[in-house]
């Protein structure tokens, strides 16, 4: 199959500015650590589109399902979305017209757990093993089981195993799924916007992990951290903390900031008032580090405790975002895997996707 194909990046000189035609802006991104996040607690992006008199929105806050859904399908127009790349390269790959306009790394606990009284202590003692893996099978991209998947196979790699030696379990919450049948919870329900939980398989991995239906499971993030403190797991790895970046590279290392083509084609200036929100939060952070933490645990929907452990204390200088050669070179391998393993529908070239005319134009 071919590698999919979308036009070139558009030029901001080729561009005329059309800003008396746009009204609305719509923004998304994940729970997690970004420049966006922060620049939005700080009602810096609010400000500058107050400029144009142009109205900004938040995709999570809308009533409608399908204007939510573009936090993963990248289908309504003039939006911008900063988080986990899983679903973006999901758009693109399926044939979403969309544009990369930066890319941020923030290392974060990727765990590999089990329980103490499991007799697995190192990645090794894996083979042969059960591990469960979530299945959203009404997600439009499941890519909690992407995420973890890649965790996996990262972390075996450092072994000479692949997922072959493992035995993959599918996690399911039968006591929810038998509940929505009787109608006893609500069926229209989204559950968490952000898809990380999905109500029908609500921490089905860590159910199955406790009630020993398998032997390990992945999580990251400060969720994570918690997770394992609070139920006293064994660390079998933090491949997040590999000193290979390609090992570290999931859905958030590298996290893409994307914004739809007719955005970037028709509104320019405004596209560069994102990224100017991005970069001004990012420089603010490095130079607050408290306040900065304060605002990352809201993002992480955490405590400062677990953004801390999962994160680093140095957390406030791990928001930046740029075209660092990394972060492409991960994202590359982080789409060829889901390829590989069927999670996208078409092999893409990332530099393809990458637009990093406007990013370029601040840094002069």
């Amino acid at each position: 199959m071919s590698t999919v194909s979308h036009s070139q990046p558009v030029s901001t000189a080729q561009s005329s500015n059309t800003a008396h035609t746009l009204s609305t802006v719509w923004y998304t991104r994940c729970p997690v650590p970004t420049g966006l996040g922060i620049a939005i607690q700080k009602g810096w992006l609010q400000q500058k589109f107050e400029q144009d008199q142009i109205e900004i929105k938040s995709l999570r806050e809308s009533n409608s399902k399908e204007v939510r859904n573009s936090h993963f399908n990248h289908s309504l127009e003039n939006s911008v979305r900063h988080g986990g790349s899983i679903p973006a390269i999901w758009a693109y790959s399926s044939g979403q017209k969309t544009k990369v306009i930066g890319l941020s790394w923030a290392d974060e606990a990727q765990l590999l757990l089990t329980r103490f009284d499991a007799n697995i202590k190192t990645v090794a003692d894996l083979k042969g093993k059960k591990f469960g893996i979530p299945l959203n099978q009404d997600a439009l991209i499941d890519f909690s089981r992407a995420q973890a998947i890649r965790g996996l196979e990262n972390a075996l790699k450092t072994v000479d195993l692949t997922v072959a030696d493992v035995q993959l379990v599918d996690t399911l919450r039968q006591d929810i799924i038998r509940a929505q049948n009787q109608q006893l919870l609500d069926q229209q329900k989204d559950g968490s916007f952000y898809g990380s939980r999905n109500p029908l398989n609500a921490s089905a991995e860590l159910v199955a992990l406790l009630t020993g239906q398998v032997d390990a499971i992945f999580l990251k993030g400060a969720q994570a951290v918690q997770i394992a403190s609070d139920f006293a797991l064994h660390t079998i790895i933090d491949i997040g903390a590999h000193p290979d970046p390609l090992l570290r590279s999931n859905n958030g290392t590298p996290r893409t900031l994307t914004v739809d083509e007719h955005f970037l084609t028709h509104h320019p200036k405004q596209v560069q008032h994102i990224i100017e929100s991005v970069v001004d939060a990012e420089q603010w952070s490095h130079q607050n580090p408290a306040e900065t933490h304060r605002y990352l645990a809201k993002e992480c929907q955490s405590t400062e405790q677990w953004v801390h452990v999962a994160y680093g204390e140095d957390a406030h200088l791990k928001l930046n975002t740029n075209f660092d050669e990394t972060s492409i070179h991960a994202l590359q391998d982080l789409s060829d895997f889901l390829y590989r393993w069927k999670f996208i529908p078409n092999p893409i070239d990332v530099k393809q996707w990458l637009a990093p005319e406007s990013y370029q134009s601040i840094q002069q």
